[in-house]
C-alpha cells in the first residue's frame, strides 16, 4: 500500500458517509463547526489529538483511519454480506409461548394474593381472640 495515497481527512469522510453520518452531527460531537469539520476532512494528514477525538466519536480505530482504503472496504463489505452470520439477526418469533408466561404471571399473582389473604384472615382471627379475651 502507498503511504502517500492515504488521506486522512478523505479517509474520515467515507467512513462516516459509510456509517451515515451527516457532517453537522459530527461536527457537534466534536465541538466544531460544519465548516470545521468540512475543512477536516480536506486534510491529507490529522494530527494525532484531532485523529483521537474524531475516531472516538466515529467508534472506530485511529489506525481503521490511517489506513482506510476503498479496496479494504470493499473486501469487508463482500466478506459479510450474505455469509449467513446470525449475530444481527432479530429473532422475532419467541421460543417460549406468550400466553404460557402470562398464564404463569397470572398463577404467581393470585398465589400471592391466597397468601396475602390467608394472612389478613390470620390478623383478624388473632385480633377477634383479643376482644373475647377483653369481655
Amino acid at each position: 500500500m502507498d503511504t502517500q495515497t492515504i488521506h486522512h481527512g478523505r479517509n474520515v469522510k467515507r467512513i462516516r458517509e459509510i456509517l451515515g453520518i451527516k457532517q453537522d452531527v459530527l461536527a457537534t460531537s466534536l465541538g466544531l463547526s460544519q465548516q470545521a469539520v468540512s475543512q477536516l476532512e480536506r486534510k491529507e494528514r490529522l494530527d494525532a489529538n484531532t485523529l483521537e477525538k474524531v475516531s472516538k466519536v466515529l467508534g472506530v480505530s485511529e489506525e481503521a483511519i490511517k489506513n482506510f482504503t476503498d479496496e479494504a472496504a470493499i473486501n469487508i463489505v463482500a466478506n459479510t454480506i450474505n455469509n449467513h452470520d446470525q449475530s444481527t439477526v432479530v429473532n422475532y418469533y419467541p421460543t417460549f409461548n406468550p400466553i404460557d408466561k402470562i398464564v404463569e404471571l397470572y398463577e404467581e399473582k393470585a398465589a400471592l394474593y391466597e397468601r396475602m389473604l390467608a394472612m389478613e384472615r390470620e390478623k383478624n382471627e388473632l385480633l377477634q381472640k383479643l376482644l373475647n379475651a377483653k369481655e
